[in-house]
């Protein structure tokens, strides 16, 4: 990578290090940390704070891996769009400016779909809301949304890097997901309450 391409991902990772997840509730003077699962997400922050708060943080995060992935993509391309929107989910995983504890990158992943592949990241979308709205749970929706995404692109057309960007943010996906994974498989994993 040449100079502009690292600092396009590192300036991703900085972005993607604001977690709204954690500023939203702080703006209520709240500590999402000592909040329900503990969980810096807008699953969580719907559980504890309610629905317009989850969607305050649902949108701040999913701007931020779309425009990661915008600054990337007019720089250098597709490919330096990919890699800089994988450093935005990696900083919302492990966020510079929260001590590394962020949340699960579902929403950067899918801004970063959205503006790289707009049709598979609105398709995306869609169907985690339905999964979500069937089952009741945002893991589930978010793992069958980690499974689909390097396929659906390989699909569309995308080869070589871009894949490989797109496959390690579905990997971080599926890592932050272990402790929902195990409950799943316990018939443990609580449901979102509400209509």
């Amino acid at each position: 990578m040449d100079p502009t391409s690292v600092a396009v991902v590192v300036a991703g990772y900085l972005l993607g290090s604001v977690d709204f997840g954690v500023v939203v509730p702080r703006l209520r003077g709240v500590d999402i940390y000592s909040r329900g699962s503990g969980n810096p997400g807008a699953t969580n922050v719907l559980r504890t704070m309610g629905p317009k708060m989850a969607a305050m943080v649902m949108l701040g995060d999913l701007a931020k891996g779309l425009v990661a992935a915008m600054i990337g993509d007019l720089v250098g391309g597709p490919v330096l769009g990919f890699a800089a929107g994988f450093a935005a989910v990696l900083g919302h995983c492990f966020p510079l400016w929260h001590r590394f504890k962020g949340g699960k990158g579902v929403a950067a992943t899918a801004g970063m779909a959205i503006w790289l592949e707009p049709l598979l990241g609105v398709g995306l979308l869609v169907s985690w809301a339905l999964i979500v709205a069937f089952t009741r749970r945002a893991s589930i929706a978010s793992l069958v949304v980690a499974v689909v995404f390097v396929p659906a692109l390989a699909l569309a057309g995308h080869r070589g890097w871009s894949l490989a960007w797109a496959g390690g943010a579905a990997v971080l996906i599926t890592a932050r997901h272990q402790a929902n994974i195990r409950r799943l498989l316990a018939g443990a994993e609580p449901a979102i309450e509400g209509s």
